[in-house]
């Protein structure tokens, strides 16, 4: 039993996903409740009933002591984690046992990630969020939260199954030849030819990369693109994911498997039966086939609800609006506006343009003026009044011409700047008149508002829906693009699939260049060796073997169970490991039964030359979890770290190693250390 919910402080319900189980959960007590003869309540009434005390009760401490609970469980053993973000309250549940404390905070937190990517800055004010999040009109929410939803459920799916999504780092198809082939083909001709085309609209493709599966083929940036980081890199591949699933299970499934699962059980749900001893509207074969009726208002409503939430599917040439981390020489901005076009070259292997749109420089413009406000808000909080002090970090003089002339700028555009303009002349009336208080604490409503109508101007230019289609690539150019790439990997294509799946084994794997024709067996190599993850942080970057469960293929890690088992301890180191690395170590060794479990995590400079060990911050239980999708904990870490060696390029990498408990320690270790070196190399396998 799962479910996530996020309510306003008035217990209003903004967003929810449960799964059937915690739906069914749900119908059942509070359907019970209803009156005989009477519908029992929607869900989301259900819900808000459900979770309404709980809300109230953080509301109320919040108020009342300035702190709340975190986390708690219930005499049932249900786990609740909370955390509030502004005006916001984010609630994670788990009935049945299968997610952690840990667990359920970052799934918090990546939906937190979600509505950034999905909203931008729209997110910073938390009145307008409240607005997105709930639209009044019942069919454009129900889309947006089947939407969410999916989303939500997609990831749970991929972090329970990909390594890529439990490591969060990207997953690089080993092969450099091809990588390197692709990424000359997507600059040399893919971007040129389309951004110089007459049917672009005005939008310039900035990144352009090729998905297998969740693996990433080649990738490639324009010279004035920003760089793309992994936690932004690793949503738009579970978009994709999301919006063409993996299919693979049923790919892998064994021929007897196929026969068994080709005939489904297929249930009937007819009209309103007839009377009783009355003819039936079936004859010949039809007469015989059995009927199932499902007489359970619960279930019939889980039914009717299903159907309000199911949609037609989106149109492939209809780009998504998507708001990434981008520094350019125009500025910087946490979520600059990207258009994002997925073209699906066959199932499971998906070309992916991130476009700049015409006017996203404003979004440039509102965050500078975003941050200035927010400072002041802050200064003024903190008890530093007055305009004129030398060491004001504020130049309000220098922001207040920036502004008048940036709303000039707007009006003569189609945005609507009538509420901007007017929350702009009274902060000038208060702060720069001489009748005003001047920079002074009775400023900080004024800031506020000024914050919210900034939002407000950035979602009209780029969130509603009405200007989200107004320019876009010409679908005919898409389909001259989706061709080349086509053509390019047509022969690769089969290839691409299997390689996906079985990018690295323990068997065989080229750890060299090719050119040198020297190839390493794990197996031999490193007797006793199991499974391991090696990460390379700054870049985002990960390699290990490939984990197969389904897979009907003779395997190093065997098949069924034994497979499920091993994957069952990769799963758990992994969460070893960070808890450790939470508490501030760098190094854990530790047995399971018959395994050994290694974990280390290290600095390098750009030579590789191992840097020195120092002290790790050390987190709270209750802070973001780590990782780079949820929270980019590893920049944070080498930004740390960087301030003990200025000059310097500093790296940060992982590694993670499963052995069989009978090797001597001493031998693993020195596995461990000529591992990380074989493996150094490859890692470097070009992103951009």
């Amino acid at each position: 039993m799962k479910c996530l919910l996020v309510a306003s402080e008035s217990a209003e319900v903004l967003f929810y996903w449960a799964d059937p189980e915690f739906e069914q959960n749900i119908q059942k007590q509070y359907g019970e409740t209803s009156e005989e003869g009477q519908k029992p309540p929607a869900f989301e009434d259900s819900i808000n009933t459900r979770f309404a005390p709980i809300i109230i009760s953080c509301s109320s401490m919040i108020d009342r002591i300035d702190e709340s609970y975190t986390c708690f469980s219930t005499e049932n053993g249900h786990t609740y984690v909370l955390h509030q973000f502004d005006e916001c309250l984010y609630i994670a549940v788990n009935g049945d046992g299968d997610e952690k404390e840990e667990d359920l905070r970052r799934k918090i937190y990546v939906m937190k990630k979600l509505t950034e990517v999905h909203f931008g800055m729209v997110t910073l004010s938390s009145t307008l969020l409240k607005r997105e999040l709930r639209p009044q009109d019942t069919d454009q929410r129900n889309r947006l939260w089947k939407k969410l939803q999916s989303l939500l459920g997609t990831y749970s799916q991929l972090r329970e199954q990909d390594q890529s999504f439990l490591i969060e780092a990207v997953e690089r198809l080993i092969h450099p030849t091809l990588c390197e082939q692709c990424i000359e083909f997507l600059e040399r001709r893919l971007v040129q030819q389309i951004n110089t085309s007459s049917e672009r609209a005005g939008e310039e493709v900035l990144h352009a990369f090729i998905l297998v599966h969740t693996k990433l083929l080649a990738f490639y940036s324009s010279r004035n693109a920003s760089t793309l980081t992994s936690s932004d890199l690793l949503c738009l591949i579970l978009m994709v994911q999301n919006r063409y699933p993996n299919s693979g299970d049923l790919e892998d499934a064994a021929p007897e498997d196929v026969e068994n699962t080709s005939m489904p059980d297929i249930f009937y749900t007819p009209e309103p039966s007839p009377t009783e001893g009355g003819s039936g509207s079936g004859s010949g074969e039809g007469s015989h086939t059995p009927i199932f009726q499902f007489v359970d208002p619960d279930i019939q409503m889980a039914e009717d609800s299903l159907q309000t939430l199911e949609f037609p599917p989106p149109d492939p040439a209809t780009p998504s609006r998507v708001f990434l981390e981008a520094t350019i020489k125009e500025g910087y901005c946490p979520m600059m506006p990207h258009s994002m076009y997925c073209l699906q070259l066959w199932p499971g292997i998906t070309l992916v343009l991130l476009t700049k749109i015409p006017n996203s420089q404003v979004a440039i413009s509102v965050y500078y003026f975003l941050d200035t406000f927010t400072n002041l808000e802050k200064r003024l909080s903190e008890g530093q009044e007055g305009s004129n002090s030398p060491r004001s970090p504020l130049p309000l003089q220098d922001l207040r011409s920036k502004l008048d002339k940036f709303i000039r700028a707007l009006g003569s555009s189609d945005v609507q700047t009538s509420q901007l303009q007017n929350a702009w002349a009274e902060f000038k009336s208060k702060a720069f008149s001489r009748g005003g208080p001047g920079v002074t604490k009775e400023l900080l409503p004024w800031c506020r508002n000024m914050k919210t109508q900034l939002c407000g101007v950035y979602r009209q230019c780029f969130v509603t829906e009405s200007v989200g289609n107004t320019q876009r690539l010409a679908p005919s150019l898409q389909d001259r693009a989706l061709a080349m790439v086509q053509e390019k990997l047509m022969d690769w294509k089969e290839f691409l699939l299997v390689k996906s799946k079985r990018n690295i084994t323990m068997v065989s794997y080229p750890v060299r260049c090719i050119s040198l024709n020297v190839v390493l067996t794990y197996l031999e190599e490193f007797p006793g060796l199991i499974h391991f993850v090696y990460v390379d942080r700054t870049a985002g970057q990960m390699i290990a073997p490939s984990i197969n469960v389904t897979d009907r293929s003779t395997s190093e890690l065997g098949k069924g169970p034994l497979a499920q088992f091993i994957k069952g301890k990769v799963w758990t180191l992994v969460g070893t490991a960070r808890r450790y690395l939470q508490k501030g170590y760098t190094t854990v060794t530790l047995r399971d039964g018959d395994y050994f479990f290694c974990y280390f995590l290290w600095f390098e400079n750009e030579t590789g030359y191992k840097l020195d060990v120092i002290d790790l911050p050390i987190l709270a239980d209750d802070s973001p979890p780590v990782g780079m999708l949820s929270w980019d904990y590893y920049r944070k870490l080498l930004r740390y770290y960087s301030k003990y060696h200025h000059g310097e390029v500093v790296k940060c990498y992982e590694l993670l190693t499963i052995h069989l408990g009978v090797i001597p320690s001493e031998y693993v270790l020195q596995h461990c250390c000529q591992l990380a070196r074989k493996l150094w190399e490859p890692s470097r396998i070009p992103l951009l």
